[in-house]
């Protein structure tokens, strides 16, 4: 059966003891938290969720990326976040650190007919890959790549090229792929036939709607998705994602007082 969490954006509070709070309120099983400035917060967050008997259930890094960088320090500082986050994971014990690659155009040179940027960029990442995987089978936590949208990324845009990337890595089992349901709607044919036919690949799954809303405000169809992870037997963790509460205190209340009805959805949905 799969596990809920949700992003820490997504829940009302000043603190993270607030926040936390919060989503022990709703009988949430976890938090995934961002990576900016984590490692200064662990102490708190670690108090805060023994107080409130949850767990972590992951980090995400958000837009923090570099690693395929053209500039050698940008790149180096990158890899060395995704350390940390590890690292912090580790700490946390969280089970996941998602990450895309690549937000918005790539910088490295067009080196063609020996290797366009693009192929630059798949070659750096499995280097990447290859040497994090080390680390991540020592920390047990996985490193889940995560696709985004073509308006957003010139690079992984769907999980078929996400899943290349693991083949080049021998499958590794702490390299996984994180789906992500609103990128999904742009950029899969048929986001429930690419689940299913993934379905090995995938670690994490970020539930939002096809306009960034929380599940059932929008018109991705649930129903479907559920059967089809009750088919994957999918048991890995579902995260709730949607426009942070930074947007203002009007809307952190507005999403608090939606997060009950987009559960009952889900259970609903049967993804719960």
């Amino acid at each position: 059966m799969p596990k809920l969490s949700v992003q820490e954006g997504l829940l009302p509070g000043k603190t993270v003891e607030d926040r936390l709070a919060a989503a022990a309120q709703l009988n949430i099983d976890a938090v995934e938290f961002p990576a900016a400035d984590l490692d200064a917060r662990l102490p708190r967050i670690a108090e805060a969720l023994d107080a409130n008997g949850i767990k972590a259930s992951g980090i995400n890094m958000g837009r923090q990326d570099g690693c395929l960088s053209a500039d050698p320090a940008r790149r180096a500082g990158a890899v060395d976040a995704l350390r940390e986050a590890l690292t912090c994971a580790f700490d946390l014990e969280a089970d996941y650190v998602a990450f895309a690659p690549q937000c918005g155009e790539s910088d490295l040179p067009d080196l063609s007919p020996y290797a366009s940027p693009m192929e630059l960029q798949k070659e750096l990442l499995i280097w990447l890959l290859r040497g994090l995987s080390d680390l991540a089978e020592a920390m047990d936590v996985r490193l889940a790549l995560q696709p985004l949208n073509h308006y957003e990324t010139a690079f992984i845009t769907r999980l078929d090229q996400a899943a290349h990337v693991r083949r080049q890595v021998d499958d590794h089992p702490k390299i996984t792929v994180a789906a992500n349901l609103y990128h999904m709607a742009l950029e899969e044919e048929d986001l429930v036939t690419a689940l299913r036919k993934h379905s090995g690949d995938i670690g994490v799954i970020y539930l939002s709607e096809n306009n960034r809303r929380l599940p059932g405000q929008g018109i991705l169809p649930f129903l479907a998705i559920g059967e089809a992870l009750a088919e994957m037997a999918f048991d890995s963790w579902l995260v709730l994602e949607g426009a942070e509460t930074t947007e203002g205190p009007e809307r952190a209340r507005q999403t608090f007082q939606d997060l009950p009805g987009s559960i009952r959805f889900l259970r609903g949905a049967s993804l719960l």
